[in-house]
């Protein structure tokens, strides 16, 4: 009876155990099939379905939605033809960058020049395309183009003192952008006249340099010297918005040249908040400016020591090519004396932000690096003075015009003109001299500097170049006093002279710094009178408000 109740009870558990394991797999049938179904429906999704189901501040940093199409087919056929277009375009190469090479040769060689050049067996890689919209008299294509090559590169390097050294370029690592312009569109085939072909952005580009059968830091400072002109060459040669005009169809092109359109006048006044990097006192500030990154076209400002707030108020001219696309950039670094000199911080300004003729102040956070967008961390900020005068833009945007506002900008216009119409005249330079009136209004929110929740706040005006100084009087226990204190002050060089407003606050047995304002003069010369708030440096609150009037008077000083 035992042995009957037992085999029923195992048959009716294992039947329940066979229905339960089909159950399970037909339910996990039935899972994968709905997967499938859903990864096939996700494989058909488009970047605007994506784009529909999810905006795109939900997604992470990394991804990135590419307008570019692939090109696994040019990489196929560009691998087949290489062998032909490495002999064809190390000829071309060769002709084009050695008069670039020798014109940014290092004091230190006497010659260089390339003595073997090939593109090696490994093609480079196309990954991927795009058209760039908004060109009505052309065509303009983007090419992302990887190559990790194998080239045969040797620079004959001849020394000051005779020495002949071969140096191997190798380990050559590229990744850019390439841009073809495909101008003007015309009714003959093939529909374009010409294509420029230029480097718009070059992501990265590393090598590195071997003496063959020799070391090249035996002679200190050489590989750092050749490593910098070779930037430079590639710079100078096809980095945008430097292009090579290909004519297909015989015409004058001149025009697709690269030519200067505009001068950028750049007043670099001062920064703050600057980081520290010496151990003992404060970092030595100065700066460079550069629209494009060569040696010869990068300026440099003088040494500031022992100050992590400089004021420079140093001007500067910079040469615009294509005031669309080009930037400014400014980098701050620790001067270190004879050791490499650090860099504090680094920023950046698009010249089309720039209102043609109109005088733009800003104030520019630093950064570590330009490529890195996420830098929380505070490195201070570079105060400038930007103008951008396109050439024959003519009186509709040049403020230093005879139809402006103050007889200053008359008197600089007409000597200009006349300077240009007489070349043999001795050159002038234009000393703005005048009387700065400034009314120092009021103040609000000063900083508690007492003990009973008060301030007893008083401001000292001072020319910086010419160190007149004046102060108002004192507003005893006040956080918002008001003055309405009038002082004129007799300038002789408006362009270059600078008003500093410090306030204190005044104790019996001495005085407590509270903040400061510092003026260039370039607004109230181009205005002539305006009223504004302005806030306080070095202090964690307050503001001034202030009346500024010019009287001028133009000078010349034969230079």
């Amino acid at each position: 009876m035992g042995f009957i109740v037992g085999l029923v009870f195992g048959l009716v558990v294992g039947i329940t155990i066979i229905i339960g394991f089909v159950k399970a797999e037909n339910y996990r049938s039935k899972l994968r099939s709905e997967l499938a179904n859903t990864v096939a429906a996700f494989a058909r999704m488009t970047v605007e379905d994506s784009r529909k189901l999810l905006p795109a501040e939900f997604y992470p940093s990394w991804v990135v939605f590419s307008e570019r199409q692939k090109l696994t087919w040019l990489n196929h056929h560009l691998t087949k033809i290489w062998p032909y277009v490495d002999e064809a375009a190390s000829e071309l190469i060769k002709a084009s960058v050695e008069p670039v090479l020798e014109q940014y040769r290092p004091a230190i060689v006497a010659s260089l020049t390339f003595s073997k050049l090939t593109l090696g067996t490994v093609a480079p890689q196309f990954t991927g395309v795009s058209i760039v919209e908004g060109d009505k008299n052309g065509m303009t294509m983007e090419l992302d183009m990887n190559w990790d090559g194998n080239p045969n590169i040797v620079l004959g390097i001849k020394t000051l003192v005779g020495v002949s050294l071969p140096v191997q370029v190798k380990n050559i690592g590229f990744t850019g952008v390439f841009r073809l312009i495909f101008r003007p569109l015309v009714d003959e085939f093939p529909c374009f006249g010409a294509v420029s072909v230029s480097l718009r952005e070059k992501k990265k580009l590393d090598f590195t340099l071997k003496v063959v059968g020799g070391d090249i830091s035996a002679i200190p400072g050489l590989s750092d010297a050749i490593e910098e002109t070779i930037r430079d060459a590639v710079e100078d040669s096809i980095t945008w918005p430097v292009r090579k005009v290909i004519p297909i169809i015989p015409g004058d092109y001149s025009d697709l040249e690269l030519k200067p359109v505009g001068m950028l006048e750049v007043k670099l006044v001062q920064a703050k908040n600057l980081t520290n990097k010496d151990l003992v006192g404060k970092s030595d500030p100065f700066a460079k400016m550069f629209i494009r990154p060569l040696r010869e076209k990068t300026q440099r400002s003088k040494t500031i020591n022992n100050d992590l707030n400089p004021i420079w108020n140093e001007h500067f001219e910079f040469v615009v090519e294509d005031a669309a696309t080009q930037h400014l950039v400014v980098r701050v670094y620790d001067d270190e004396g004879v050791q490499a000199s650090e860099l504090l911080g680094c920023a950046q300004i698009r010249l089309c932000e720039l209102e043609p003729g109109k005088v733009k102040d800003v104030w520019l956070k630093l950064v570590k690096d330009l490529e890195i967008q996420r830098d929380n961390k505070n490195r201070g900020e570079v105060h400038l003075e930007l103008l951008y005068v396109p050439f024959g833009a003519g009186n509709a945007v040049n403020p230093f015009t005879a139809s402006s506002m103050t007889s200053l900008e008359k008197v600089l216009k007409n000597d200009a003109t006349d300077e240009v119409n007489a070349s043999s005249r001795k050159r002038k330079d234009v000393i703005v001299r005048g009387v700065l009136s400034v009314t120092v209004i009021s103040a609000e929110e000063i900083p508690i500097q007492d003990l009973m929740g008060k301030a007893d706040p008083f401001v000292v005006l001072s020319m910086k170049k010419s160190g007149a100084k004046s102060k108002t009087r004192v507003v005893n226990d006040s956080l918002n006093p008001v003055w309405n204190q009038t002082f004129d002050f007799v300038v002789e060089d408006g362009l270059h002279d600078m008003l500093v407003l410090e306030v204190w606050d005044h104790d019996t047995f001495g005085k407590d710094y509270i903040g400061r304002c510092i003026l260039t003069l370039t607004r109230v010369i181009m205005e002539e009178e305006y009223t504004d708030w302005f806030q306080l440096d070095e202090s964690k609150a307050g503001k001034l408000q202030l009346h500024l009037k010019w009287m001028a008077q133009s000078i010349y000083r034969d230079s």
